[in-house]
């Protein structure tokens, strides 16, 4: 894991907790990152990336269904297309060692 993809959000209880950042995108003309946290959990969290007033990026939680919604359907449709070029990059290669 590259370090500066690991994050350390406080939450609600003052606790620090680490996350992976998996990939940041845009959505809507908003920002977001979908992150894993460290602690073993495997199920993946969205934030909304804002900028405070003094430039800062601050984590926000989504807290509206549709919002959420659309950023996990873009979220999936980038997985997917990530495993369809895979797919065909691993065609390409078998390709080329038969040739």
């Amino acid at each position: 894991m590259e370090e500066d993809r690991i994050i350390v959000l406080t939450d609600e209880d003052g606790n620090d907790v680490e996350f992976e950042v998996i990939v940041t995108m845009e959505v809507e003309g908003s920002e977001y990152a979908v992150m894993l946290p460290l602690d073993g959990s495997e199920e993946a969290v969205i934030f909304k990336i804002v900028v405070d007033e003094d430039g800062n990026e601050i984590m926000e939680t989504v807290l509206d269904d549709e919002e959420f919604e659309a950023v996990a359907a873009a979220y999936e449709d980038l997985i997917e297309e990530m495993e369809v070029d895979e797919d065909e990059d691993d065609e390409i290669e078998i390709e080329e060692i038969k040739h």
